[in-house]
């Protein structure tokens, strides 16, 4: 009986959400519980990943609903010693802070805006370095341009050569460094004979 109680409860109740809104909000949670953490299921959403929802989804306005406002309420729902909320758990956190977001409606109607700002949305990726291609980087990065000592450190295709670019390497030939015929006395001594 309690069964069927809960769900008549759940289609009937003051929530107004259908079950593919749910199901968009249920999918959005899940999507932010795991950013990020390599083992998340999806049914738990950590503290931070709390935070990153409110602000990736304008829950946050910074008038009424500021990141302190958040953390608040995730401590409020989550149990004592746990550190993460369930999805009943975030619907609550949810319709905590409707009622502090949209101050002006009832309450809900405040649960149905909370609901359209996060349904259907996913962590937005951001702080990711992108390549710069101006003209002033590619002309300090055209290797074929280096003078000096840089210039030994690349071969005609602009690769790099590793050590031995880097490091001056010992020449045991018993030639002075620089000479034009290295490897050719065997061949003069040769020739005299």
């Amino acid at each position: 009986k309690p069964a069927k109680r809960l769900s008549t409860d759940s289609t009937n109740s003051h929530e107004g959400a259908t079950a593919g809104e749910i199901s968009a909000l249920e999918e959005a949670f899940r999507k932010f519980a795991v950013h990020g953490e390599t083992r998340a299921t999806g049914k738990e959403m950590h503290g931070k990943n709390w935070s990153k929802l409110c602000k990736d989804c304008h829950v946050i306005d910074g008038k009424n609903v500021t990141t302190t406002d958040v953390d608040i309420v995730f401590s409020k729902i989550k149990g004592k010693s746990c550190r993460t909320i369930t999805f009943d758990q975030f619907k609550e956190a949810l319709q905590e802070l409707s009622k502090k977001r949209f101050k002006g409606k009832s309450e809900e109607e405040a649960l149905q805006e909370m609901y359209k700002l996060i349904e259907g949305k996913g962590p937005v990726i951001s702080g990711v370095t992108k390549t710069v291609s101006s003209p002033t980087v590619s002309r300090l990065t055209d290797t074929s341009k280096f003078t000096g000592s840089h210039k030994e450190r690349f071969d005609a295709s602009g690769k790099g050569k590793g050590k031995a670019g880097r490091e001056d390497l010992v020449d045991n030939s018993g030639y002075v460094s620089g000479y034009k015929h290295a490897g050719t006395y065997d061949h003069k001594v040769q020739g005299n004979k």
